[in-house]
Order: C-alpha cells, then sequence, then structure tokens
C-alpha cells in the first residue's frame, strides 16, 4: 500500500527548475532509496515532501491527503519527519534534551508519561543514547550524533521517515552501524525514504529505488533489480564494460 505519493510534481530551488515532474510512491512497511549524484534534486524532493520548499505544480500526497500546501509543522503532525542531512542537533544540550525536544510537537497532546516511555523505546534502539544521556550532544562521534538525529525524529512518533544522507561523514564501521539500526526500525513499523549517494549501502537495506538525474526520476525498480542494472553499476559502484 502506497503510504506517499508525488504525482507529477514540479519546483524549484534558488530561483531554478529543480524539479521537473517527478512521480514517485513509498509503500509503508518499506524503505524507499532515492539515489543520484549531487545536484540531481534528491533533497529537494525531500524538502518538497516536508513542505519546506513550495511545489510548482503536480501533488505530495501521503496516506491518501494532499499535503502539498501544508506548513512543515502540519506535516509532522501527521506523521511525516525528515532527518536533515548534517544531523543539526543541539550541541549545547544534552542527549536527553535532544530527544525531548523531537517530541515538542507532540507535548500538548500527550503525557509526558507516554513521551518518557518513548523515548526509552528510541533507547533500546539505540543503546548508546541511554548511556550517553547526558552528555552535551556535540561530544559525541559522527555516528552517535545520526543515531540520535533519528532517535530524535522518532519522538515525533512518525509512520515515516525520511532520511537526507546519513552515511555523510561517517566511518564504514559506523555507516553498517546505522544502516542497520535503520533496517530494525522498519521492521519495527516505520516506513522509510531514504536518500543516499552511498548507492551499495543504501541498495542493500532498501526494498525498492529511484534514480534521479537534474530533477527527473530515469530508473526505478526494485533494489535487486538496479543493484543488477549495468547503468547504475557504471555511474555509481564503479563497475564498467567493454563494448561487445
Amino acid at each position: 500500500m502506497s503510504l506517499l505519493e508525488l504525482r507529477s510534481v514540479t519546483a524549484d530551488y534558488e530561483g531554478l527548475l529543480a524539479l521537473r515532474g517527478i512521480s514517485l510512491h513509498a509503500n509503508e512497511g518499506e524503505i524507499t532509496a532515492l539515489l543520484g549524484a549531487n545536484g540531481a534534486g534528491k533533497s529537494t524532493t525531500l524538502n518538497v515532501i516536508c513542505g519546506l520548499l513550495p511545489t510548482r505544480s503536480g501533488q505530495v500526497r501521503f496516506a491518501g491527503e494532499d499535503i502539498s500546501h501544508l506548513r512543515p509543522d502540519r506535516v509532522v503532525r501527521r506523521g511525516l519527519t525528515q532527518v536533515p542531512e548534517g544531523r543539526l542537533l543541539f550541541d549545547d544540550l544534552t542527549v536527553r534534551d535532544n530527544l525531548l525536544l523531537g517530541a515538542y510537537s507532540r507535548m500538548r497532546r500527550e503525557s509526558r508519561r507516554r513521551i518518557e516511555e518513548d523515548i526509552d523505546g528510541v533507547c533500546e534502539l539505540f543503546p548508546i543514547l541511554a548511556e550517553f544521556a547526558d552528555r552535551r550532544a556535540g561530544t559525541l562521534s559522527g555516528g552517535e550524533q545520526q543515531m540520535l538525529a533519528v532517535g530524535r525524529a522518532l519522538m515525533s512518533a512518525p509512520r515515516l521517515l525520511l532520511l537526507d544522507e546519513p552515511s555523510a561523514g561517517l566511518a564504514p564501521k559506523a555507516v553498517s552501524e546505522v544502516f542497520a539500526r535503520i533496517q530494525a526500525l522498519c521492521r519495527r513499523g516505520t516506513s522509510v525514504v531514504l536518500v543516499e549517494q552511498n548507492v551499495s549501502a543504501a541498495l542493500k537495506i532498501a526494498d525498492r529505488g529511484y534514480v534521479l538525474e537534474v530533477g527527473q526520476i530515469v530508473l526505478e525498480g526494485t533494489a535487486e533489480e538496479l543493484l543488477a542494472n549495468r547503468d547504475v553499476q557504471r555511474a555509481y559502484l564503479g563497475k564498467d564494460y567493454e563494448e561487445v
């Protein structure tokens, strides 16, 4: 079942046409990868979905509702949250306080006890956050900060989580750990749209994917189909083939 749909979406970024009529969908219970080089339109797509950038035309639909013109806070309250590239943590605040801020949109509607229970759930998924709960976020390693950024987003209780370049700047071991947690998160019931330049790592955990070039979708398919595609292998996986 499609949880998110983009229908012929066009959008501008800094005065230029950045998305050129893209259509895609993300299914409930799956990890959907958005792949492509710098400038392909991946992050712009996430920002349009979240309401951070307006659409010029087309529709963004979430759980059957047109959310194309909703404010970002309204989008979050409907169950769709983004983890931005670069994490954007509150470095001088503790790990625990960063997690509490992730629940800001829920605080008037839900009990403190429920929010505390969700902090426990996030710490179960990311045990290092429980260990470092009283540390300032800025003192954590890159991988630990990425886990905190994902955990903070989870505190808004999303049905769909948008992850923008979660492997950026991380050592290979940290990348493997973060991606394993993303898989575990999806198994727990949170669907994921994953923007990544690390195509190999993304497709190893994704169910389906799209390849963007210059604001357009040029390829789509299952993760297995994209991994086996020679254009993908040549452009993103460092493989080349001699012409027969």
